[in-house]
């Protein structure tokens, strides 16, 4: 095959593919339901170790955490009310919800659990911070100034949040050492390995991210990074943590429509990838300058797999 043929066959193929893709009358790129990955990516080993450890698989955790959804009348209620509060689809809290309790922590037992759970945090006496330093002290750095005239909770976390990715991780400032490691995972886990918290399995910094949006949207008061009991509450009570799950999809979809040009509000396999890795706002910028539809993660692949089945919890 000449060059002259294999450019005409590989523009035919490009045009093949942008007729398949709905557009959107704003030209925006309408992200179809359905996996883009003919088979499950792989999970990560941590996943699959934390799996074997607790002697169960992927499949009965799914199976689990399905049927519990199925019985509970009352949450579905609660995540319909949160997702309408937000402006999205149900199905997408449904999503990350199956997808947090499929791969990254045993199913919970019922909604009234996790109420039992956040009471458990109240009044406790603990800060967010690392060594001696606590976060308040750390992001009241000189390094942390541009940060000074975020306009919101989200703006001003995500900048502190780059920051630290630039200037800290991983280095020696001042003396101190710090890790390689997450901001999040550096600065927001007091007492317990894991990161993650609740029936939105969120982390501490999330929510500080999202307490703007949460309090003008759902009227709960906003968080300060100095009441860590008051941060723990807010993703360990179910009515809370909702709100910031929804904050958070929200955030995502978003997000692809502003930078990507790209409406995923149709796959929540997308939606719940997102949820799982964070960072939407970088990933729809690497999209948009490569071009082609985003690709679910093994946790996004599932939620698309089983998409009828979840749709009918609602």
């Amino acid at each position: 095959m000449n060059d002259l043929k294999r450019f005409l066959l590989a523009l035919l193929l490009l045009l093949a593919w942008s007729a398949s893709v709905p557009v959107s009358a704003a030209g925006m790129t309408v992200v179809p339901e359905g996996n883009r990955n003919s088979v499950q990516p792989k999970v990560p080993g941590a996943s699959v170790r934390r799996t074997r450890a607790g002697k169960t698989t992927f499949d009965e955790k799914y199976e689990k955490i399905r049927d519990l959804l199925a019985t509970d009348r009352k949450l579905i209620s609660k995540i319909k009310s949160a997702a309408a509060a937000y402006g999205i689809d149900p199905i997408h809290m449904v999503g990350a919800i199956v997808g947090e309790h499929t791969y990254n922590v045993d199913a919970y037992d019922r909604l009234q659990t996790y109420y039992v759970k956040a009471a458990a945090y109240a009044g406790n006496n603990f800060r967010f911070g690392y060594g001696d330093e606590s976060v308040d002290a750390f992001v009241d750095r000189p390094q942390f100034s541009k940060c000074a005239g975020s306009a919101d909770s989200y703006s001003l976390w995500t900048c502190r949040e780059t920051v630290w990715e630039k200037s800290f991780r991983g280095q020696k400032v001042d003396g101190t050492s710090y890790p390689d490691n997450r901001f999040s995972a550096v600065f927001f886990q007091p007492f317990y390995a894991g990161q993650t918290f609740g029936l939105g399995q969120l982390n501490p910094l999330t929510a500080l991210m999202f307490s703007d949006v949460v309090a003008r949207t759902s009227g709960y008061p906003k968080l300060d990074e100095n009441k860590a009991a008051e941060v723990y509450d807010a993703i360990m009570d179910p009515d809370k943590s909702l709100a910031y799950m929804a904050a958070t999809i929200r955030r995502s979809i978003d997000d692809y429509k502003s930078i990507a040009r790209m409406d995923i509000s149709r796959n929540p396999g997308i939606t719940a990838t997102l949820y799982n890795t964070g960072g939407s706002a970088q990933r729809a910028a690497a999209l948009s300058a490569r071009g082609g539809l985003p690709e679910e993660n093994y946790y996004g692949w599932l939620v698309n797999d089983k998409l009828d089945e979840l749709k009918s919890l609602l």
